[in-house]
């Protein structure tokens, strides 16, 4: 039989980890993206993923030299899109968007899209501005 004390203690301990475990696996705005480094980009929806704890879509988008990169744009949580006028259906594959977002400090073809410009002109907001530290 375990001693109460020595339970209350790997029971505190446990806790203690499994609550670090969890709070390092979300990452600040800051942590991954640079606000000074904006970026626009246009072009075509290949994914939309609408998970938590963050949505993302992946667009095809033309370089410079005329080759198809694919980007991943990490967008807010979808109860933060539903809020804030996004529905799921919004996006469809094909789509033209243009992205207005942070670039990843990685270096990665990512960014954190701060507002879309969709089919037909309608702006949406990616991510809650006070996500941005």
């Amino acid at each position: 039989m375990i001693h109460p004390t020595v339970f209350l203690k790997l029971l505190l301990t446990l806790t203690v980890l499994l609550t670090s475990f969890s709070t390092a696996a979300h990452h600040s705005f800051a942590a991954q993206y640079d606000i000074n480094k904006p970026i626009i980009l246009v072009g075509k929806v290949t994914k939309v993923e609408w998970t938590n704890p963050h949505a993302r879509i992946y667009i095809d988008v033309l370089d410079e030299a005329g080759n198809t990169l694919n980007w991943n744009i990490e967008l807010g949580s979808p109860n933060f899109l539903k809020r804030a006028g996004w529905s799921r259906n919004d996006l469809k594959i094909a789509d033209e968007v243009t992205i207005n977002g942070s670039m990843a400090r990685s270096g990665a073809n990512m960014a954190n899209a701060s507002s879309i410009i969709l089919k037909g002109g309608r702006q949406v907001f990616g991510r809650n501005a006070a996500d941005n530290f």
